[in-house]
C-alpha cells in the first residue's frame, strides 16, 4: 500500500507533517532520485532522501511502535550529538535495527527526571503538540520568598517571552525556610518553561525533576541514566491518548521477580560503569624529561681551571695566542 509522503517521514522520526510538507516543498526530499512534491504517494520499496541522507521506510503495520522511559540525570543534553563533548542522553539507549530513538520533548541540561522516547516519529509528534494537552508533572524546589499572590498569578497565568503560560495545578509540600519544594502541573512543553514562570515572580529554581508524563510516573526503582521499556498496555495508553489505533505487537518479554531484580541490578553496574568512564579524565602524553637521542647532549661548558682541557668541541682558530683560560 502507498501512503502520503509526509505521514512516512514524520513515522520516520524526521520531524512533523505539517514540518515535513515545508521540507517537500522546498526541493530537501527526493523520491527514487527525482524531487519530490506535495501529494506524492510512495511504498516501503521506493528509495527516500532528506538533504541527500537516506531514509529508513517501513508500512505502519511492519514498524513495532516502542517506547522506553529513560531517567534522565542532570548534565546530560537531550541532542544526538554535541560539538562541546557533553554527554547526551542518546548515548544511555540500547541500539536497534531498522528504526531510531525519538526524544518525546526534551529537558534542559540542570532538569531531571522522566524522559520518553520512542520509534514512533507520529506518536512523538503528537504527544509533544499543545493541542493534545498532555500533561508533565514535575517537582520543582524554588529559592525565594514565596506567598499566595505569587501562586495565584501563576495559577491564572504570567506574561513571558513568547506569550502567556499558567500551571494548571500548583501544590506546595510541606516545609519552611527559603527552600521550597511544590508540585506543578503543565500541559505544553515550551523551552524552560517552569524555571521562566518561577523567574517571572522574582523566584530561582533550583532543583527542577519531572516525574510524571501523562499518566506514566517516574519508575520509583530506575536508578538515574537507566531506562526500562513500557509493555504494550502502557504503549497503547500513549496511543490512545493522541487518537492512534492500538499497536498489537511488542519486543517486551515477560519476565519474573527474580529476572526483574536481575536486570535493574545489571542495569545499576552498567549505569556506574559508564558514570565512571565519563568522570575519568583522558590520560595526557606528558613530555618526557631526557633528551632527545637525535640530538646531541650539550655538555657543560668548561670552568675556569678546566677550560682547554679534555673539551672534545672543536674550536674554530680566531689567529690569536691563547692565554692561560684558553680563550684568544
Amino acid at each position: 500500500m502507498s501512503e502520503k509522503l509526509q505521514k512516512v517521514l514524520a513515522r520516520a522520526g524526521i520531524g512533523s507533517r505539517r514540518e515535513m510538507e515545508d521540507y517537500i516543498s522546498r526541493g530537501r526530499v527526493t523520491v527514487d532520485g527525482k524531487p519530490a512534491s506535495l501529494g506524492d504517494r510512495v511504498t516501503p520499496t521506493q528509495a527516500i532522501r532528506v538533504d541527500g541522507h537516506p531514509v529508513q521506510v517501513a508500512s505502519e503495520e511492519q514498524q513495532v511502535c516502542r517506547v522506553l522511559a529513560y531517567h534522565k540525570p542532570e548534565g546530560e543534553i537531550c541532542s544526538r550529538t554535541d560539538p562541546e563533548g557533553r554527554p547526551t542522553v542518546f548515548s544511555r539507549l540500547p541500539n536497534i535495527k531498522g528504526a531510531r530513538w525519538i526524544a518525546i520533548g526534551r529537558l534542559d541540561i540542570n532538569t531531571s527526571g522522566l524522559l520518553l522516547f520512542t520509534t514512533d516519529g507520529e506518536l512523538a509528534n503528537r504527544l509533544m503538540h499543545p493541542k493534545f494537552e498532555v500533561e508533565r508533572e514535575y517537582a520543582v524546589r524554588v529559592f525565594g520568598e514565596i506567598n499566595d499572590a505569587m501562586i495565584q498569578r501563576l495559577r491564572t497565568g504570567v506574561e513571558l517571552e513568547d506569550g502567556k503560560a499558567n500551571f494548571k495545578r500548583i501544590k506546595a509540600l510541606p516545609g519552611e525556610g527559603i527552600n521550597r519544594w511544590f508540585h506543578v502541573v503543565l500541559t505544553e512543553g515550551r523551552n524552560r518553561e517552569v524555571r521562566r514562570m518561577w523567574e517571572s515572580q522574582g523566584a530561582v529554581v533550583s532543583r527542577l525533576i519531572r516525574v510524571r508524563y501523562g499518566d506514566l510516573l517516574l519508575p520509583k526503582h530506575l536508578p538515574a541514566g537507566g531506562y526500562t521499556e513500557y509493555p504494550l498496555a502502557e504503549v497503547n495508553y500513549l496511543r490512545n491518548l493522541v487518537g492512534l489505533k492500538d499497536e498489537v505487537a511488542t519486543l517486551v518479554k515477560p519476565e519474573d521477580r527474580t529476572e526483574r531484580r536481575r536486570r535493574l541490578a545489571s542495569m545499576k553496574r552498567a549505569v556506574r560503569k559508564h558514570q565512571i568512564a565519563e568522570k575519568t579524565p583522558a590520560k595526557k602524553t606528558e613530555p618526557s624529561a631526557k633528551p632527545n637521542r637525535a640530538e646531541p647532549a650539550k655538555k657543560p661548558t668548561a670552568t675556569k681551571g678546566q677550560a682547554g682541557r679534555g673539551n672534545s668541541t672543536q674550536r674554530q682558530p680566531t689567529g690569536k695566542t691563547p692565554t692561560r683560560e684558553g680563550r684568544g
